[in-house]
C-alpha cells in the first residue's frame, strides 16, 4: 500500500507488510513526495529487521540489529503503541549501528546515548508553531523512549534468549531524575477573574477548554471533526493519535450558537480593526475587515490567553493547567482514575496517577467522618 492520508490528520501515513509483519505509522509530513521517501526508509529498515530476525536463532554473537529485530517480531509489534516502539528501537540502531555487539554495550555507551538523546528537541522540530526555539526533550521522555527501551531488550535477551552480558550497564545510574509535575487547580476567585477578562468572542473557546481539558492545539476545532449523531468530537492529538471528546450537554450548549459563523472552523473571533493584507506578517498574512469573523489560530489563541491572564492578574497558571483543573475536579467527582485517564486520552494510567492526591483527600475525609462517629458512639454509651 502506498502512503495515504487518514481522516482528521494533515500527515501521510505508511502501512505495509514485510515477512508477515505489519509496519504502520505517521510519516510526520504533509508532503506526499517526502512521505513516500520516508515510507521507503521504513521499508528498508523492516527488510533489514526481517533478515536479521531470520538468522537470530543461529549461532554467533548477538548484535543490536539482530536483537532489535527479534524484539520487534516477538514483542514490539504487538504493543498498543507499536508505532512508537518501532521509532524507539530504530533510534537505537541509528545511534549505535546494527553491527554493535550487545555484549560490548556498557555504562559509558549508555551515558553517551543518554547525553545524545537529551540534546534533541521535542518532536524532532527546530521551532514551535510561533517560530520560537523548540524545547529539548524532557528527562521523562529520555527515560521512557531510550533508556527503558534498550534495558527491555537486554532483559529479553537474558531471560528468554539466554545470553549473558558481563558488561551490562547499571541502569539506575542512567535513569534521569524527573521533576514532580505540579497539579494546578483553578480557584473560584481566579475563575471569575479570568471570565471577566475574556473578550466575548473568545469566551466560547475558553468555555470549551474548561469543559473538555483539551490541549491548546486540540482546541483549534473544525466542524468536520464534530459528529452530532454519535455525540463525539474526534481530532488528531499528541503524536498524531486521535483524541475523542464527548459532546456533553455543556459542550453542546457552547457549540450550537457558533454554527454559521464559519464554514470550516468552529471557533472564530471578530476583527476589532481592519488590516491590510501583508505577506510579511507573522500570521496568515491575509487582510481583515472590522467586525468580520475569522478562525482562531494556534498562535492567536496563545497570544490572547497571555493577555487574558495578565489582565485577570492570575499568576502561575498556564494554558495547560486548564487540563489539570478539569482532571482534578473530575477525579474528585467520580473517584475513578480510569475515567479521568479516558477523559484526558492518557495512553498510560501512570500519567493519570499524578492526580491521586485528590483520592488521598477523600480518604482523609472518610477517616475523619469515621472518627467522629466513633466519638459520638462512645458518648452515647
Amino acid at each position: 500500500m502506498s502512503v495515504y492520508k487518514p481522516k482528521n490528520t494533515p500527515y501521510y501515513h505508511f502501512d505495509f507488510q514485510v515477512a508477515g509483519v505489519r509496519y504502520y505509522g505517521s510519516t510526520e509530513t504533509a508532503n506526499r513526495r517526502e512521505a513516500e521517501a520516508r515510507e521507503k526508509v521504513e521499508k528498508d529498515k523492516a527488510k533489514a529487521a526481517a533478515k536479521a530476525a531470520k538468522h537470530a536463532n543461529g549461532a554467533g554473537p548477538l548484535t543490536l540489529g539482530i536483537a532489535t529485530a527479534r524484539y520487534w517480531t516477538e514483542i514490539g509489534q504487538h504493543h498498543a503503541n507499536s508505532e512508537t516502539t518501532w521509532t524507539d528501537i530504530n533510534r537505537l540502531v541509528d545511534y549505535f549501528g546494527a553491527a554493535k555487539l550487545m555484549s560490548a554495550i556498557g555504562d559509558d555507551d549508555i551515558a553517551k546515548l543518554v547525553q545524545w538523546r537529551r540534546a534533541q528537541t521535542a518532536w524532532g522540530k527546530a521551532e514551535t508553531k510561533d517560530g520560537e526555539p523548540m524545547r529539548l526533550v524532557s528527562a521523562a521522555t529520555v527515560n521512557r523512549s531510550t533508556t527503558l527501551v534498550i534495558k527491555k531488550i537486554f532483559t529479553r535477551a537474558k531471560r528468554t534468549w539466554r545470553y549473558d552480558f558481563p558488561l551490562e550497564p547499571n541502569w539506575r545510574d542512567h535513569w534521569l531524575k524527573e521533576p514532580v509535575e505540579r497539579v494546578r487547580e483553578l480557584k473560584q476567585t481566579e475563575s471569575s477573574s479570568l471570565y471577566l477578562a475574556t473578550r466575548s468572542d473568545y469566551q466560547p473557546i475558553f468555555d470549551f477548554v474548561r469543559a473538555t481539558g483539551l490541549r491548546l492545539q486540540e482546541c483549534i476545532l473544525k466542524w468536520s471533526e464534530v459528529d452530532w449523531q454519535t455525540g463525539w468530537i474526534t481530532k488528531p492529538g499528541k503524536n498524531d493519535r486521535p483524541v475523542r471528546t464527548a459532546i456533553t450537554s455543556e459542550v453542546r450548549e457552547i457549540l450550537l450558537p457558533l454554527r454559521g459563523h464559519h464554514p470550516e472552523f468552529v471557533f472564530t473571533y471578530q476583527a476589532a480593526r481592519p488590516r491590510a493584507a501583508d505577506a510579511s506578517y507573522k500570521g496568515d498574512g491575509e487582510g481583515r475587515n472590522k467586525g468580520d469573523r475569522y478562525p482562531i489560530t494556534y498562535s492567536g489563541l496563545k497570544t490572547q490567553w497571555k493577555r487574558i491572564r495578565d489582565k485577570a492578574g492570575v499568576e502561575d497558571f498556564r494554558f495547560h493547567d486548564f487540563r489539570h483543573d478539569l482532571a482534578t475536579k473530575l477525579l474528585r467527582e467520580t473517584g475513578n482514575l480510569k475515567t479521568v485517564q479516558k477523559a484526558l486520552s492518557h495512553r498510560d494510567i501512570k500519567t493519570t496517577t499524578r492526580y491521586a492526591h485528590v483520592l488521598d483527600e477523600e480518604v482523609a475525609g472518610a477517616l475523619e467522618s469515621l472518627s467522629k462517629r466513633r466519638r459520638a458512639q462512645r458518648k452515647n454509651k
